[in-house]
């Protein structure tokens, strides 16, 4: 290029999507753009949508009218889940220039070297049943923890969700390439954390066809990467309950750098909701997975998703749920308000529940989750855990994450950022 380039980006969603949002900038970095922040001005802007929920949609839609106000001449590129699975719908956002799918969000590189301004807005995408292999990811220089993608797709069927079809089917890294990942990521020097994602994780092994390969399971993955030097902490950021197995609870339990954390969605305490969700497990596995988890981990930090309203939950379902995890040894909730998503098969069961029953429900349980928090917290007091504090200063203040994942807030000092720190909780 004669003169260079400047590229910002945006990311909504997973921290699976901040892993490739950060892999993508280093990409063309290498290509000679220079990177900008997302409210700077810059020649290009490539957002990293999800479409979990209505608000990314509109999230989406509202950064590309704020890109146009700000540099009606630039450049803006929609990429990630929202991008597959309604390209058409975005390419007719005004000032969207090129939407890319799945199968090309890697190729960005290519692609924006077509692209003029004021043209109209190309796609480059396919059906999801054509996308295949795997792409590494992992994020640097955006947090004090590294996301590290080791697996992709989702053969799950779930009858809310749409991300088997923005992301294709279940496809994963290998371990010897999982390893060398690491190694880079190591020889940065700054990194003391890194977290495993993808979106079905534990259904990590099949190849980049998406074909079991029986020599690699998760359990292999985690065994292998713990006995790896240059890493201090690791974390599995979700795992199904149903591929949560024993044998990976006992070997967080003893391993010398997986932190006692983990992520398990629920999505419902009542089987019949279960049932209809289409989930592979009832709460009674769930229940022998949490108690099996703290039997050996008294001090282990649960993280639980819910979803709430969904079509069919009556007050009695939802009290299924509330009090079911009232009863649970967990630490904190992420609490979702059910959205319709087109070509999901929910919307064909009935008794939609209205939406402000949905928000009032999320409401509860979002007090539910500080009340669960404030109780994990008091248990944790006078013992001592390893902290590793963010590089942000806050008002003169900065917080970072216990290993079983409580929130500490200190003080700012230069030598505590991005370090681990030995604490008592008080």
């Amino acid at each position: 290029m004669d003169t260079q380039k400047s590229v910002a980006f945006h990311t909504l969603g997973c921290k699976l999507n901040y892993s490739e949002t950060s892999t993508l900038s280093r990409m063309l970095e290498a290509e000679g753009f220079a990177k900008k922040e997302f409210d700077d001005l810059a020649d290009v802007y490539v957002i990293n949508t999800c479409s979990v929920t209505d608000n990314a949609d509109k999230e989406c839609r509202q950064l590309v009218r704020r890109i146009g106000r700000k540099a009606p001449e630039s450049l803006v590129v929609i990429t990630g889940c929202y991008a597959q699975l309604k390209p058409k719908e975005i390419a007719e956002i005004p000032g969207v220039d090129l939407v890319l799918g799945a199968a090309e969000k890697f190729n960005i590189a290519d692609h924006l070297k077509e692209l003029t301004k004021g043209d109209s807005a190309r796609i480059s995408s396919c059906d999801i049943e054509d996308v295949s292999g795997f792409n590494s990811a992992f994020s640097l220089n955006d947090r004090t923890r590294t996301f590290l993608k080791v697996q992709d797709g989702c053969d799950y069927t779930c009858s809310f969700c749409t991300i088997p079809k923005a992301r294709g089917k279940s496809r994963s890294s290998n371990i010897e390439s999982v390893l060398e990942n690491i190694k880079k990521i190591a020889d940065t020097g700054n990194v003391k954390e890194v977290v495993l994602t993808g979106v079905n994780l534990g259904d990590f092994g099949k190849g980049p066809d998406g074909m079991k390969k029986s020599e690699e399971a998760f359990y292999d993955l985690i065994r292998q990467i713990d006995e790896q030097n240059g890493i201090e902490r690791y974390r599995i950021s979700s795992i199904e309950p149903n591929l949560l197995t024993p044998d990976i609870i006992k070997f967080v339990a003893g391993s010398k750098h997986f932190m006692p954390h983990f992520h398990i969605p629920l999505q419902s305490g009542s089987n019949k909701i279960l049932g209809l969700m289409r989930r592979r497990y009832q709460r009674e596995l769930y229940l022998d997975r949490v108690a099996e988890i703290k039997s050996l981990m008294p001090h282990c930090g649960i993280g639980v998703d819910v979803i709430v309203g969904f079509p069919s939950e009556t007050e009695i379902e939802f009290k299924e749920t509330f009090d079911f995890i009232h009863q649970l040894e967990v630490s904190y909730l992420h609490v979702f308000t059910y959205s319709e998503r087109p070509g999901t098969p929910a919307l064909d069961i009935a008794d939609v529940v209205p939406v402000h029953e949905r928000h009032q429900r999320n409401k509860i349980l979002r007090n539910l989750s500080y009340k669960k928090m404030q109780y994990f917290t008091e248990q944790q007091k006078g013992t001592k855990r390893t902290v590793l504090f963010e590089d942000h200063n806050k008002n003169g203040m900065m917080e970072g994450y216990t290993d079983n994942y409580i929130r500490v807030t200190a003080p700012y000092k230069d030598q505590w950022a991005g370090q681990l720190i030995d604490w008592e909780l008080r």
